[in-house]
């Protein structure tokens, strides 16, 4: 019998020249997806220390982060990129076991939404990432914070910031007090507002419910939900919260259609699944033009903040 070690161990310099472009996305375990469909990231290299490029691939279509009438990328797509380019440099750069726990402290980015227009093939954005700040535990990174710059055929785009810390296994297990995706019982969601409300054309992709406030809503999670519930968790996702804060702006300015193109949210704590959550939504004091405040609360405490910068209207 061969060994199949030796099969194992042989150089790949025989396979076949690979085309130009994609050929296929990294593992999605490194960017702590289940789907493939949800997998944007295709490649990565290193420079100097702390310096990294990122390749990635946008779909032509998708169920959020395309315009319903499939013009343009949606700017939180930028987000969800900058998130998963953290994950596979945490796990590729800085040696994070992948059974480790991620929390997204803080969100930044900011979007040239004249230029995410859709083309006739699926767009290949790359990432010039630098990594300014990296926490340790002992000798161990335990965290970091994150620079991107995102170009699309070597314009720019888009910028991005990010701050996330991890944590192995077993320290979230105590710090969640044994609160699991198989133990928690979520809420049933609540009939959320129409979609044309908040630019969405199925009602499944509602993330507010109406309230007896105007400028109020609240926080509608399905957890079947197949982009932000891809696999099974114990809480609400970022990103999910950042859909929220879009949508809020969108329902407060129905009437002059103001678009978000920046956020700069933190995140203060985990927004539970078996407990409503509110959504609010406001100007921001001293802003000028379309700067909103949109506010997260469950309970007595505030689990997130986001500004958001507008355009049009």
């Amino acid at each position: 019998m061969s060994d199949p070690r030796r099969f194992a161990a042989t150089p790949l310099a025989a396979t076949p020249e690979a085309p130009e472009g994609l050929t296929a996305t990294v593992l999605r375990q490194l960017v702590h997806r289940a789907s493939l469909a949800e997998t944007f990231l295709t490649g990565m290299t290193s420079g100097e220390p702390g310096q990294f490029t990122v390749f990635a691939e946008w779909p032509r279509a998708h169920q959020l982060h395309v315009s319903p009438d499939r013009s343009a990328y949606e700017p939180l797509l930028v987000a969800e990129t900058a998130r998963q380019a953290g994950t596979l440099l945490a796990h590729t750069a800085y040696d994070v076991p992948l059974g480790h726990q991620f929390v997204l402290k803080e969100v930044r980015i900011s979007a040239l939404t004249e230029r995410l227009t859709l083309g006739r093939t699926p767009a290949e954005p790359v990432l010039h990432i630098t990594v300014t700040d990296v926490d340790h535990r002992g000798a161990r990174p335990a965290g970091f914070r994150y620079e991107a710059e995102i170009r699309l055929d070597g314009e720019p785009v888009a910028t991005a910031e990010m701050a996330a810390n991890w944590t192995s296994a077993a320290a979230y297990r105590r710090l969640r007090g044994g609160r699991t995706a198989a133990t928690v019982s979520p809420l049933p969601a609540p009939a959320g507002l129409p979609p044309a409300d908040v630019d969405r054309p199925l009602p499944a992709d509602v993330v507010l419910a109406p309230s007896d406030h105007s400028d109020r809503w609240r926080l509608r999670v399905d957890t079947a939900h197949a982009v932000f519930f891809d696999h099974p968790l114990d809480h609400v996702p970022g990103m999910l919260l950042l859909e929220a804060t879009r949508q809020a702006v969108r329902a407060r300015t129905t009437g002059d259609r103001r678009t978000p193109v920046s956020f700069h949210a933190f995140f203060h704590r985990y927004t539970e699944l078996d407990q409503p959550a509110w959504i609010e939504a406001f100007d921001k004091t001293g802003a000028h033009g379309g700067d909103m405040q949109v506010v997260g609360q469950q309970g007595e405490a505030t689990v997130f903040e986001c500004e958001v910068g507008t355009v049009g209207g």
